[in-house]
């Protein structure tokens, strides 16, 4: 094997790249290495450009292996791997969303980028995978802009140490359990950010801005050091050949479209006139063309000038397309339930054009996501779904699995409210939200947050604050010459050069997400646009306040009931029985649904009072008795030397014939029969045996009269 290796030390921990012919019929590969994680990036791009193709074909997978952790996972009749896991999802959308703005989209040939996770130790997977991604395509023969770099940055809580800020955080601090103010992952160029991605408690804009800068020193580490990898071993560059447009082309766009072009982008709220506008030279050029299969230059034109447009308007002339001032949201509807009794809560929110519905589903501990991956096993009590139906946009399409556009969205949502939602101990629930888009006119993933919210408050979960979320663009030409744009929509969205979603409370921020279509964006703009954003944030959560202030006060009745109590380590094997025998009966008696923790805890969760006959029928089995507790039972059964006495369901106590009354009694039959309740009193406990001494006389002296 031919080898070359380069190190270099971020955050404290080296990061080593190998570059070697072991896939050497990739036209870009590097394994790339920090501690014990390992991961191989390659990059191809096909020969031929692909006809008919109206965009820049990238497609980005994060490949996970069972092995790379040494698990042998999958279903039980077939060890291997399946559909991707949510977390190699959402890692292929992070480098996806880094990789792409580097790219000319004017390219129609396929370029393919698959990181594979080798091994897997203490080191997060998805910062080397984009890092790992940007070397590939920088000694490829693939045209790019880059190098990239990406680190992972966040101020983590140590009992030890308190807050501290890390750089390039393992693992283990990625876990939901894990007390940190922020966690951001951040990806760059030229001193410049391209993508964010980040969770965060309530925190700052300004010190989230502080941040970005010490992300933006260590990406700057890892730049100088993947060009110096590709200065000496990077491939020449592929020479891409654009196609040209025809004066022809040009000339009848200049006559027959041009001069409608301001009219119709300016029109008002959305795209229907530049759209309609579009379809019209779409069929001037076919008609032009009749023997043309292919206009990519004529759509390229279109949209050029399009953008051109949108941008020179909004620079130089504080203009937008429907009219808005630079920092203006759109109109504002909130609706907290409404919909059905049966919904344990609802909340529906419009901005605009977007209309999002989000449904609250509450359940028992037993209904939390069991998530079994390459990375962790753990239990999450907390999912945030999202779904864009073909109808939202006016579309026909298929209906089919949930996409890694509707995937990243929910998680973003969910990262947002995870942040207000109560403590496991304060509120036991399993708690699921589902945002369904409505109406899409720009930033549907933000609608959901303030939808959501509504919902969690209508369902009676008691949040520490309402989240609101909201997109930001920017028309940019230098740092100097651009504009920040509030609540995008339509062309602001496609031909904007940033989507910044910001979610937050009044308090901080929650939740970021930046995507760009420039190279990267100055950290002094993105501060600015954080600032611009909190202002829109605020706007929005005095609209929710107005329809709901807080939580309701109790939860839908609808909703299961659930009750908590406390049995100890060593009473865990009874109530659960031989095979689950006992918990079973339980469960088929009662309909409660059961689950006990290590420590002891059970939650009982049922309709009605379904929960406080599961909570009857465990107090009793496992109550202590105690010398001096008074009770009453059933005689259940006569013998010679005494009376045995129901306690409950689980246990009998014996009265000896001595302590049935304050006088010598001959025969047990002369004064007490099978079925009679009597007082008791508790005489004597035998643990090991379970055996319970009791005395009626002892516990009404007078119970029985000497006849």
């Amino acid at each position: 094997m031919n080898k070359k290796e380069y190190s270099v030390e971020i955050g404290g921990k080296t990061l080593t790249a190998t570059f070697s012919d072991l896939a050497d019929q990739a036209h870009g590969s590097v394994m790339l290495r920090c501690a014990d994680t390992v991961v191989l990036a390659t990059a191809c791009m096909s020969k031929d450009k692909q006809k008919g193709l109206g965009f820049f074909n990238l497609t980005v997978d994060l490949v996970e292996r069972f092995y790379a952790a040494g698990k042998i996972l999958g279903s039980q009749f077939l060890h291997r791997e399946g559909r991707p896991s949510i977390d190699a999802v959402l890692g292929s959308r992070i480098i996806d969303r880094t990789l792409r703005p580097l790219f000319d989209q004017s390219i129609r040939h396929a370029v393919q980028v698959i990181v594979t996770v080798i091994a897997l130790g203490e080191e997060d997977p998805v910062v080397m995978a984009v890092n790992a991604a940007s070397l590939a395509l920088g000694v490829s023969e693939i045209p790019w802009a880059g190098p990239v770099g990406a680190v992972r940055i966040g101020k983590y809580f140590d009992f030890e140490k308190g807050e501290s800020l890390v750089v390039n955080a393992g693992l283990s601090l990625k876990s939901n359990d894990t007390k940190y103010k922020y966690d951001l992952v951040a990806c760059g160029k030229d001193g410049n950010i391209n993508m964010i991605e980040a969770a965060a408690h309530q925190t700052s804009e300004d010190e989230l801005e502080q941040v970005l800068m010490k992300a933006s020193e260590e990406i700057s580490k890892l730049e100088s050091f993947q060009k110096k990898i590709i200065s000496e071993i990077g491939k020449e560059k592929r020479i891409i050949e654009k196609e040209k447009i025809s004066e022809e082309s040009v000339k009848l766009f200049e006559k027959e479209i041009l001069p409608k072009m301001e009219e119709s982008i300016f029109s008002g709220a959305g795209k229907k006139k530049i759209d309609e506008l579009h379809t019209i030279w779409n069929n001037l050029v076919a008609e032009k063309y009749p023997d043309r299969e292919d206009f990519a230059p004529e759509d390229d034109l279109f949209d050029e000038t399009e953008n051109e447009i949108l941008h020179k308007k909004a620079i130089e002339g504080d203009k937008r397309a429907d009219g808005r001032k630079m920092d203006e949201v759109r109109d504002l509807y909130a609706q907290a339930g409404g919909i059905s009794p049966v919904l344990h809560g609802s909340g529906v929110f419009y901005r605009g054009g977007t209309h999002v519905l989000s449904v609250l589903t509450l359940a028992g501990p037993e209904a939390r996501l069991t998530v079994d991956d390459i990375q962790t096993k753990t239990e999450k009590r907390f999912m945030h779904h999202y779904n864009f139906p073909p109808y939202s946009s006016g579309e026909t399409g298929r209906m089919g699995a949930t996409g890694r556009r509707e995937i990243g969205h929910g998680a973003l949502a969910e990262k947002a409210l995870a942040m207000v939602l109560p403590s496991v101990e304060d509120f036991p629930y399993t708690i699921r939200v589902v945002s369904e888009s409505m109406a899409s006119n720009g930033s549907t993933s933000q609608a959901s947050i303030c939808a959501s919210t509504i919902a969690l408050m209508d369902g009676g979960v008691p949040i520490k604050a309402p989240v609101a979320g909201i997109a930001m663009g920017l028309m940019y030409e230098n740092d100097s010459k651009y504009k920040i744009l509030t609540d995008i929509q339509g062309p602001e969205d496609h031909h904007g050069d940033m989507d910044f979603k910001v979610a937050g409370t009044r308090d901080g921020v929650t939740a970021i997400q930046l995507d760009v279509k420039v190279e990267g964006v100055p950290v002094k703009i993105i501060g600015e646009a954080m600032k611009q954003a909190k202002s829109a944030r605020l706007t929005i959560l005095d609209r929710i306040e107005k329809e709901i202030q807080k939580p309701r006060e109790n939860i839908s009745p609808n909703a299961p009931k659930i009750l908590i109590i406390q049995i100890k380590q060593d009473q865990i094997g009874m109530v659960i029985g031989s095979g689950g025998k006992t918990i079973k009966e339980i469960k088929e008696k009662t309909g409660a649904e059961i689950t006990i923790e290590d420590d002891g805890k059970v939650y009982l969760t049922g309709q009605g009072d379904m929960a406080d006959k599961a909570k009857k029928i465990i107090e009793e089995m496992t109550h202590e008795f105690k010398v001096g507790e008074m009770l009453e039972g059933e005689v259940v059964r006569l013998a010679d030397f005494g009376a045995f006495v129901r306690l409950s369901d689980f246990t009998d106590g014996m009265v000896h014939i001595s302590e049935l009354a304050p006088f010598r009694v001959e025969r047990i039959s002369d004064i007490i029969k099978e079925g009679m309740r009597v007082p008791v009193k508790v005489i004597s406990v035998d643990p090991e045996r379970g055996k319970v001494g009791l005395s009626i006389r002892e516990a009404n002296k007078d119970f029985f009269k000497k006849s």
